[in-house]
């Protein structure tokens, strides 16, 4: 039997891992498997896609269904249920079960690059799926944050309340937006780009393309960048490790 792994979301032209899997099988010499690309309108037919593809195991899954999907869950990890977001599901004879690696890849990804920096402040860009893995992995991490949305919430600030003290103590700014992803490629966040400095360090979960325009500005202003490409790669090989280690 040909196991089938895949990717669930609205629009999957910019995703790249049908890909990364594929070259993985080739590369590692994993036969009898394949990934697909699943676009769907909306969650509700998800049941329908499980029925009609018989020998799916895994899936992935992407804006907007990060949230969505946790109703059609027969039990969730642990971390996916504190992030309530779930990007990764295994599926079993019992029911779907949900994880999330988008923490992992984040916080994995972070760390690799300022780990050496001490008592940094950060914003995150976005209130959606992908920042609730980023808050729970700066909570881990210790790292104090602020909220950036474009309505004013409890929790959040808006992109008018970024003044020149604001930006300027926070050294790290975090892109969850999807702004900037192809084929909106010349998108980004209406963030006061002139106040960055070479002190800053912008960290864009956008991957397609590798130079976003996020990035690009600021890079202008001497801020150090980084994209999400490590990110997603570190997110798909736990996928692979999720699924296997549950299918064993």
């Amino acid at each position: 039997m040909t196991k089938v792994f895949g990717l669930i979301g609205k629009k999957l032209g910019h995703s790249f891992s049908k890909r990364y899997f594929t070259e993985k099988f080739a590369r590692e010499n994993i036969g009898n498997c394949t990934y697909q690309l699943f676009e769907i309108d909306s969650i509700d037919q998800l049941p329908g896609l499980i029925k009609t593809e018989k020998n799916l195991v895994g899936l992935n899954v992407t804006i907007p269904y990060k949230q969505e999907i946790i109703p059609f869950l027969s039990a969730i990890d642990k971390a996916a249920e504190r992030i309530k977001a779930v990007n990764v599901v295994r599926i079993t004879a019992d029911g779907l079960v949900g994880f999330n690696s988008d923490y992992y890849g984040f916080k994995n990804s972070l760390n690799n690059w300022i780990g050496h920096a001490t008592g940094i402040k950060a914003l995150v860009l976005g209130t959606g799926g992908s920042s609730r893995a980023v808050h729970v992995a700066l909570d881990d991490l210790g790292i104090e944050y602020h909220s950036v949305s474009r309505s004013k919430g409890p929790a959040n600030m808006t992109y008018d309340d970024l003044s020149k003290e604001v930006i300027g103590s926070c050294h790290l700014i975090i892109n969850t937006t999807p702004l900037g992803m192809y084929p909106e490629i010349n998108s980004y966040p209406d963030i006061p780009y002139g106040y960055l400095t070479p002190d800053h360090y912008l960290f864009d979960l956008v991957y397609n393309p590798l130079d976003t325009e996020f990035m690009n500005r600021g890079q202008a202003n001497g801020a150090r960048v980084k994209n999400g490409i490590e990110m997603l790669e570190l997110q798909a090989e736990k996928s692979w490790e999720i699924w296997n280690a549950e299918l064993a």
